[in-house]
């Protein structure tokens, strides 16, 4: 499925009801905190996307294919299962990086974290940023 295929669009939902209705307060406390983090790497407001997401910023993207639409730069998602950090870079930059972060999983461009004391929120700051970067060239 190609990302333009997807339903996802920012919505006026309001961000902070979405992170009080999380159940589990550390997960919620958690979730606050990379809200601020995002807020002071982005230098953006976030926005809900959907039900579920929170992004930050947005870009305009234009496969090969032809296909196109908009993307915030970097997001999240408190999912029961863990922290569900959207890296829209991709991790294949970052080995450096993800050997000093601490505990987590990746997907294609997502970052999986159980609780922020897992990883080292320096380090995550800069994959952020990193990110942010390599998405606006």
């Amino acid at each position: 499925m190609y990302m333009s295929d997807l339903k996802t669009k920012p919505t006026d939902k309001n961000v902070v009801e979405f992170l009080n209705k999380v159940e589990n307060p550390k997960k919620r406390e958690d979730s606050f905190k990379i809200l601020d983090l995002m807020r002071e790497v982005t230098q953006e407001e976030p926005i809900m996307w959907g039900d579920s997401i929170i992004g930050f910023g947005n870009y305009h993207y234009k496969y090969k294919s032809g296909r196109e639409g908009d993307w915030f730069l970097i997001g999240f998602s408190p999912r029961k299962q863990s922290l569900t950090l959207y890296i829209m870079s991709g991790f294949d930059n970052y080995e450096e990086k993800l050997k000093k972060l601490g505990k987590f999983k990746t997907g294609k461009s997502c970052l999986y974290i159980n609780k922020l004391e897992d990883v080292n929120i320096s380090i995550l700051k800069e994959l952020i940023a990193d990110s942010i970067n390599y998405v606006k060239r």
